[in-house]
């Protein structure tokens, strides 16, 4: 997401769901409009970077609400597969109980006795004795099929509850979000064009040395990294100029992860959903041996990804209000290569 300056600060850890919840809650940051554009840079950083935090947040929840979906509903068929299996034990056991209750109950010594061909009724008694037997080993196996089939239904009860509060935690950071992301355009709204533009230059070079080239790098700069991981750099490449909508996983928009996402997609390599879980993906190599196609996370939280295109550059998907682009690989601190 955010790729403008980043001033020095305490980040914040977004390890587990209740901590990220509280700590993106906090009272948004605003601007003293007498303080300055500097400050209000920062403010606007600021809320660029936990609305970013928040969408990683959102991310998480929207992805373990995706698997949850899943497993519910695997688990609503594999009930209605076993209540149909012991509908049809029990409509068999029930036709022989039929039967038995039909013949009287006879006791067999008196049936024998009375039987005019006693050769024919011990053949019958035999045939009975395996239906009683196979009867006994289905009435066995339904009360099996039984057992099983109420342990799923618990399972899929408790797959039904944590889908709800999973549900809860993706609208609870989506608020969290679109809170932030409100904030953050009055703030920018108060910035005169002079000003605006010197914050879109600052965005693009993390106040580095060295600004944004305004050309990609070549293709031949795609040489030493795998053929997968080119075809991730040239799909990442179609998508400059798209727009960046946080929660989107393209083709027509993207977050920052969402792009990594759909690229690597295209390269026939499958990602996690967000820039935490991309930075350990693969195998971590110094930023000096980065190749074309590597995933380049930022922040000690790695709240931040983009693809290394070579040249010193890479692709990702900025912040609101900003399109995909190509930028320094330093445009900010702490940065994470992984070699998918």
């Amino acid at each position: 997401m955010a790729s403008h300056r980043r001033p020095a600060r305490v980040t914040v850890l977004t390890a587990a769901a209740a901590t990220a919840a509280a700590s993106l809650g906090a009272v948004p940051a605003s601007a003293d409009p007498g303080a300055g554009p500097a400050a209000t840079r920062a403010a606007v950083d600021r809320l660029f970077e936990e609305a970013e935090q928040a969408t990683e947040g959102y991310n998480r929840a929207d992805e373990k609400a995706d698997a949850l979906r899943r497993t519910v509903s695997q688990a609503r068929d594999g009930l209605a597969r076993g209540q149909e299996r012991i509908n049809r034990m029990r409509g068999v056991i029930g036709l022989v109980a039929g039967a038995q209750y039909r013949s009287g109950g006879i006791d067999p010594a008196l049936a024998l006795l009375l039987s005019s061909d006693p050769d024919s009724y011990l053949e019958r008694a035999t045939a009975l004795d395996r239906i009683t037997a196979r009867q006994s080993a289905t009435l066995a196996e339904l009360q099996r099929e039984q057992r099983r089939l109420d342990q799923k239904r618990s399972e899929a009860r408790t797959a039904l509850t944590e889908l709800e509060r999973s549900r809860a935690e993706v609208a609870r950071h989506k608020r969290t979000v679109e809170r932030k992301l409100a904030e953050a355009r009055r703030v920018l709204a108060s910035l005169t064009a002079e000003e605006r533009a010197d914050f879109d230059r600052a965005s693009r070079t993390g106040g580095r040395d060295g600004g944004p080239a305004e050309e990609l790098p070549p293709m031949a700069d795609l040489a030493p990294g795998s053929s997968r991981a080119s075809a991730a750099v040239i799909a990442a490449r179609s998508m400059i100029g798209k727009p960046y909508v946080w929660g989107a996983t393209g083709p027509s928009a993207f977050d920052c992860s969402g792009l990594m996402v759909w690229s690597y997609r295209q390269a026939g390599i499958s990602l996690p959903r967000t820039s935490s879980a991309q930075r350990y993906a693969g195998r971590q190599v110094p930023l000096s041996q980065a190749q074309p196609g590597d995933i380049v996370t930022y922040r000690g939280d790695a709240s931040h990804v983009g693809i290394y295109a070579g040249n010193g550059q890479v692709i990702h998907a900025p912040y609101p209000g900003a399109r995909v682009r190509y930028d320094p690989v330093n445009m900010m601190s702490h940065v994470t290569v992984t070699r998918v």
